[in-house]
């Protein structure tokens, strides 16, 4: 059980696995500084400074400066503006991933069809030579 065990540790598919998901966090992290710190102050600039985080609907009737505030009165609320951001979030990640694997794929080498075999005699051609062979 040991040796499965090291053998599927050091199996080429994990290890990848592996260096896969350590990059996918690495660049989920870059992605998401990128988001927060460039993208969404472009949002917020082009919707004339609004501030989605701060949009939402106490459900107790009351209102509130803030959801912070909202949340600490203790009432149930409706955080759509999360969800906006969220939506806006997904929608820049995915541009975002759609150009770098886009670049990627301008990277990666092209292959070249296979040659094709060359045409071999045809039934006919054959049946031919075999006939012409007999003759002798």
């Amino acid at each position: 059980m040991i040796k499965e065990f090291r053998e599927f540790i050091t199996g080429g598919n994990v290890i990848e696995f592996a260096v896969a998901v350590i990059m996918a966090g690495a660049i989920g992290g870059v992605v998401k500084g990128f988001v927060d710190n460039i993208a969404m102050p472009f949002v917020g600039y082009f919707t004339g400074g609004t501030d989605f985080t701060n949009m939402f609907i106490a459900m107790d009737g009351k209102e509130y400066e803030t959801l912070d505030a909202a949340k600490e009165a203790g009432g149930a609320v409706i955080s759509y503006g999360i969800w906006i951001n969220a939506i806006v979030n997904l929608i820049i990640i995915g541009l975002i991933m759609f150009i770098i694997i886009k670049a990627y794929n301008k990277t990666k080498k092209k292959e070249e069809p296979a040659p094709e075999a060359p045409a071999g005699p045809t039934q006919e051609e054959l049946l031919t030579q075999i006939r012409d062979l007999l003759k002798k």
